[in-house]
Order: C-alpha cells, then structure tokens, then sequence
C-alpha cells in the first residue's frame, strides 16, 4: 500500500478546530496564511509519498553500515536526504534573517509528521538538525552563528545531539565528558557518547555534534555542565569543511528497528569543539533543543499511528474471512465486529494524538507571536502540553502500530507485509528524549509549580467544550464534563501531595489526560462536521470510560508500590 498523507485532515484540524488562521493575524507569522499554509502541506505530501516512502522499506532491510571508520547510509537515502534539503524543509522554521522560511513551529509538525510517515529512520535526520538550529539561535555567539546556521538551514551540514554516556542516561548530571580550554577561544572535548542518531553519514558535507561536557572546575550534577560545538570536520577561514576533527565512531547499535537510522557510540579524542553559551549553562542550552526534539518525537509516535492505521484498513477491507451478515457490509474482516472496534480504536487515537501535538506547536507559536501576558499563558499552556504531546503520542504510536499486527492477524508477524516494521520503528520513541515516565514526572512536577494553573485553564477548555455539545450531543456533553470533573480533582490532587506520591500516579494522570483532550478535539471537530459524530461518540462512551479509572489510580500515592521489597518481588 501507498502512503497517503493526511493533508485534508491536518488542514481541517488547523483551521477549524484549532483556530490556527490567528498566526496569520500577528507581525511574526503574518505570512502564513491559509493559502500558504495549504500549498506547503500539499507540496510536503507529495515529497513524502514519491520520493520518501519507497525508501523505508529499504533502510529497514539494508541498514546503515560502519566499513572502515566510515558509515555507509542505507540505499537511496542520500537522494531522500538531498530532496528534503533542497526542498527547504529542514529550515522551515528557522529565522529569515539567517537564512530559513520563519514559518510556524504549526506547520513545521504538521510537515514532519508526513516525512516521518514515510520514512522514519530517515526523517530522523532533519528533526535533530531542526533541533540544533533552534539551540543556536537562541544560545549561540554571533561568531558561531554566522559560520554553523546558514549551512544546517540549507540542509548542507547536520546536527546532532550528544548528552547519553554509558553510566549517564536519564542522570544526565553523572556525565564524565571533559572539556579543557585550549586559550584560543575553543576547548578539546574528550570522552564517549552512546545512543547518538545520525552521529554518523555520507548523505551531508558535515556532521555539527552539539556535546554536553563538564569543565576541569565544573561543579557536580548539571549545574557544572557546559555545551559545546563539535563539527566533525573543523571549518577553514572560508567557512567550508576543512580538517578533520579527532573524534571518530567507535561502533553502530544493533536494534530492534530503525535500522537505516545510524546510532552511534561517539569518541571524542581532544576534539576541537566551542561553547553554546555560558560556562556551566549547558543544560539550560541544551533543554531548548530537547523541548524541540520532546514534541518532535511525539510526532514520530504519531507517524507511526497514522501509517500503521492506513495498512491495517487497507489489510481490513480486502482480507475475507467468516462473512458477516451486515447491512451495507463489504465481505471483508472489516466487517467483524472486533475488526471494526481495533480499526475505531486506531483512528481516533490517532487523530487525538495529532490534535495534542499540533495544539502544542501552535501554542508555542503564539507564545512567541504575542506580547506580555497573552505571551505568558501560552508559554505555559505549551510547557504543560509538551510531556503529554511526547508521551502520549509515542504511546499511541505503539498502541496503534500493535492493533496493526493484531488486525492483520498472522499476516502481521510475517515481515513481507510490513506491518511489523511500524512497532519495531516507533517502540523506541517512548524512551528517548527522556522515557514516558519521565515525561509523566515532569507533567505532575515541574509543570505544576504554578499550582495546577496551566492544567486548570486546559480543563476550562474541555469545559467549554462540553457546555456546548449540551445542545447537539447531550450524552456526550455530559461524559466529557464528567471527565473533566475527575480530572479536576485529581489535578488538585497532584498540586497537594508529596511529590513521589505524584510520581506514583504521574503515569495513569497523563494518559487520563491524553484520552480526555482527545475525546474534547473529537467532540469539536464533530460540532464543526456532524460527519465526525460517530468518531467522536465511539471515543467518549468507550475509550473515556478509562479516564475515571486512570484518575483514581493516580490518586492512590505511592504506598502499595513499596509494600513489596526487591526480596519480595523476587519470590
């Protein structure tokens, strides 16, 4: 089966769910029209499904390979990688002034989610470099940016990011990396890091690894950590690739999937490398590049549901198996009714997940788009929607890419049909850029330190929402302020307790709170086409009937997980 990019139900979420046409009306992104907006996701649609898509098969078949010190991509990704370049993608949303389109980060998403559809091993590529750019932008000397920006915004040098190290995951203050001043104005970093994406490649001229690295008189923890620029091959006075750097990739992860994406252990040997900005900084440097990547792994998960959701109705509506006398049926499994349940479960998760990450991006759009306090609440209305956009949208993308396998039956474990490679491809997501735990924590920690105040004025949205489907959709109305009411509760819940009894509960909070926006995006998406109804009525009554549930166990602390020793478990 061919991908087909969503474009119509991307634009109809924008514009009439959303209200994304405000970006239009503000000095910033008064450019982004409709229009334009509507030609650039059309023209991103094509990219994805004529040059892009034929590619995953073969990077899941032919891996990137290390053969003599230099990595080999997987066939025709460089061609892929080049299309997307020249096409101006990677720079979608990076400043006019130093080369980019200045679009919004809205439009941004919605692109990426088509590109990592296609192929996610390769879309990987842009995302980290998407990353870098908004990092330098915001961190970076003007010396700095003149030689490194240009060039990642043409798509010409890549970025990555190098934070892992054996000993140092989620701990990222336990990282050994050491950076000493050479006296001219750069540091030679050395150490070793693992888990770097596209740490190495033929498909650009440079490779510009942003490193996390502690100074000799770095204090312990992140508070001493520093951020430093690493190209792998140092730039001459002309700006261009000159000498090679003295780091090197020690070896390629072998992995349960996005084989044409190259992991790499990472050795930096006295490389020659220049600090992002303030001594001892680097975690707060590094974060604007993790928020990025944070929504943009989100949107991988997303790319997998989406594309998992396409094959297995595909599969569904041509597979004949055990006829079902139903009326308008198609004599195919889809007409089974557990056939049909997965097929609802797919799409609806799939379309809240989408909703929650584009709701991100375009609240960190008018966060940057306005002015004073307006500026303020979307700022925090995106903080608290970024864990849940990573979490839940990388959750849904196993969910969905695993119904896949089930409603393809033993079709689904056979390779040849492809609908495995979506679960291997997607299952990391939930790990990296911090695990879904992490995330859950993060959303019942930090993001409550203004009292819940972020979360409540989501919850009022969902309200209004309800209040409105009062005349239309009654039932539906009521359910979903029902919802809203638990969740209420419970919010203040997590504003009070302790904090590991937060943690306790942080994981069932953010998926009460994923299933809950979801079945508010649907029900508004459903007051604007009544086409939509069914959709929306399906989630409501059936998927949200979790949500009181998930509420409940998030409110229970943190006692009953430790009334068990290890000695205990073990036994």
């Amino acid at each position: 089966m061919a991908y087909r990019a969503p474009v119509n139900e991307i634009e109809f979420l924008l514009n009439d769910v959303l209200g994304a046409g405000q970006l239009a009306q503000t000095d910033l992104f008064g450019d982004a029209t409709p229009d334009v907006a509507s030609a650039i996701l059309n023209e991103a649609a094509k990219l994805s499904q004529e040059i892009l898509a034929p590619l995953n098969i073969a990077g899941d078949l032919h891996p990137a390979m290390l053969e003599n010190g230099n990595v080999r991509c997987s066939p025709g990704f460089a061609d892929g990688y080049r299309a997307v370049a020249n096409g101006g993608w990677v720079g979608m949303a990076a400043r006019v002034e130093n080369g980019g389109m200045g679009l919004p980060m809205t439009l941004t998403v919605a692109v990426n989610e088509m590109i990592s559809s296609a192929c996610l091993a390769l879309a990987l590529n842009p995302l980290m470099t998407q990353g870098q750019i908004e990092a330098l932008e915001h961190h970076a000397s003007d010396e700095i940016k003149a030689i490194y920006l240009e060039k990642l915004i043409s798509g010409k040098w890549c970025g990555t990011m190098n934070i892992t190290e054996p000993q140092a995951g989620t701990d990222v203050g336990a990282i050994s990396t050491k950076a000493t001043d050479n006296n001219d104005g750069s540091y030679a970093i050395t150490g070793q890091k693992i888990f770097i994406s596209w740490g190495d490649q033929d498909v650009s001229e440079n490779i510009c690894h942003l490193v996390l690295a502690r100074l000799p008189d770095g204090a312990k923890g992140t508070r001493g950590i520093s951020l430093f620029i690493v190209p792998k091959f140092i730039p001459d006075a002309n700006g261009n690739p000159g000498v090679a750097n003295t780091l090197h990739t020690v070896s390629l992860e072998h992995k349960m999937g996005l084989h044409g994406s190259p992991t790499a252990v990472m050795a930096f040997e006295g490389a020659t490398g220049w600090m992002i900005g303030d001594e001892n900084a680097g975690m707060a440097a590094m974060f604007t590049m993790m928020n990025n990547a944070r929504l943009g792994v989100g949107i991988q998960g997303l790319s997998q549901a989406e594309a998992a959701f396409q094959k297995a109705l595909e599969y569904a509506g041509e597979r004949v198996q055990g006829a079902v006398p139903i009326e308008n049926g198609t004599g195919t499994i889809a007409d089974h009714a557990d056939v049909r349940r997965n097929l609802m479960v797919m799409k609806t998760l799939t379309m809240g997940a989408r909703a929650i990450c584009l709701d991100t991006a375009l609240s960190l759009d008018l966060a940057r788009a306005l002015d004073g306090g307006e500026a303020e609440k979307h700022a925090a209305r995106a903080a608290f929607l970024t864990p849940i956009a990573k979490a839940f949208g990388t959750d849904v993308g196993c969910m969905v890419s695993d119904i896949g396998i089930q409603v393809h039956g033993g079709m689904g474990y056979i390779e040849e049909t492809g609908a495995a490679q979506f679960y291997r491809d997607v299952r990391v997501t939930t790990i990296y850029e911090g695990t879904n735990g992490i995330q859950a924590m993060d959303l019942v920690g930090r993001k409550m330190k203004d009292g819940g105040r972020a979360s409540f004025g989501i919850l009022s949205e969902i309200g209004l929402t309800a209040a409105v489907a009062m005349e239309l959709a009654p039932d539906l109305g009521a359910f979903l302020a029902a919802v809203e009411t638990s969740l209420t509760v419970t919010t203040h819940y997590m504003v009070e307790a302790d904090m590991n009894d937060r943690f306790a509960g942080a994981a069932p909070f953010l998926r009460a709170f994923g299933l809950a926006l979801t079945g508010h995006y649907l029900l508004k998406s459903a007051l604007k086409d009544p086409a939509r109804m069914p959709l929306a009525r399906f989630h409501i009554r059936q998927m949200m009937q979790q949500v009181d549930a998930l509420c409940s166990a998030a409110r229970e602390g943190a006692t009953s997980l430790y009334a068990l020793d290890m000695d205990g478990l073990a036994s």
